[in-house]
């Protein structure tokens, strides 16, 4: 089985409260985790697409990505806009972490699904949208490219990982979706928002893509199971 939940925000420092988004996010930790433990075995995978913990350095992050890796199933993290803490891939495989793989220009393949993906970036009509997001935003099209590429052509199905949403702020898909597109992809999963802000989330089968919004408040605090 395949699962995902994203930005789960964990913070064992206790320094940065999510409930400032609502009463639905008190113990968002523990709410995640007993759903977790109750879904997910060993031979499952679990997709969380980047805002992993709230660390600034590495060494902070440690805590909560034990705790993760003590969870059940294998895990594929890719970067989001508050995962500060992300290092060099090889730096972070220096901490032996036993079930978590890191994405970036890389890609994974279980059973006969690979899935790639890279953090993504706001649309260019975002409000201050300027000469540096350009830059970034360019990159990480680039980097998704590159990690699709690695994917071998005879695996026959794709998933896609972004943390950010990959449509504009009229709800169209972005240039994100044309390298999607071009790679084949089935399903791509992302998150990035809450709140108020799942009013910009899109769902469905776009341009013969399924999207799918995994952020976790967005799911209740419960992994979705994605079928592919």
């Amino acid at each position: 089985m395949i699962y995902a939940i994203g930005d789960l925000h964990f913070d064992h420092s206790k320094q940065k409260p999510m409930d400032i988004f609502g009463e639905n996010w008190i113990n968002h930790k523990e709410k995640i985790v007993e759903d977790w433990r109750s879904k997910v075995n060993d031979q499952d995978l679990v997709l969380v697409p980047g805002d992993i913990s709230w660390a600034l350095k590495l060494e902070e992050a440690v805590p909560d990505l034990e705790l993760i890796d003590r969870l059940p199933g294998h895990k594929l993290f890719i970067k989001g806009n508050h995962d500060y803490w992300w290092e060099s891939i090889s730096r972070l495989k220096s901490l032996n972490l036993e079930s978590i793989t890191f994405i970036r220009n890389s890609s994974f393949v279980y059973k006969d699904v690979g899935i790639g993906g890279t953090r993504g970036w706001m649309s260019r009509d975002s409000d201050g949208f300027d000469d540096g997001d350009e830059k970034i935003y360019r990159r990480e099209i680039l980097r998704l490219d590159a990690s699709l590429s690695t994917i071998d052509k005879g695996i026959p199905k794709k998933i896609a990982m972004l943390h950010y949403p990959p449509f504009d702020g009229k709800l169209r898909p972005n240039d994100f979706v044309d390298v999607l597109v071009r790679h084949n992809v089935d399903i791509c999963i992302y998150g990035h928002l809450h709140a108020e802000g799942h009013r910009y989330s899109v769902e469905g089968l776009i341009e013969g893509i399924e999207f799918k919004m995994v952020a976790c408040d967005f799911l209740d605090f419960k992994l979705k199971e994605i079928d592919i």
